[in-house]
């Protein structure tokens, strides 16, 4: 179960995780921001978790696609 619960954060909760390590706050508290938000102002923060999902993940390819000078 531990397994399969940290393969669901990494990859459904990503931006919860980066977002908590670069603010240094509880992933958990990110979480229920996002999710009391989304009630409140009727999922206009969804929008925004796509948004930086989309970002986090462009960021990881450009990491993954980028050689090293002394490579080439």
């Amino acid at each position: 179960m531990p397994l399969f619960k940290n393969l669901i954060e990494a990859k459904a909760f990503g931006v919860c995780t980066k977002l908590g390590e670069k603010m240094g706050l509880s992933t958990k508290r990110i979480r229920l921001f996002f999710v009391y938000a989304s009630f409140l102002a009727l999922g206009s923060p969804v929008i925004i978790y796509m948004i930086l999902a989309f970002w986090i993940n462009m960021r990881q390819y450009n990491r993954e696609k980028r050689t090293a000078v002394w490579d080439l």
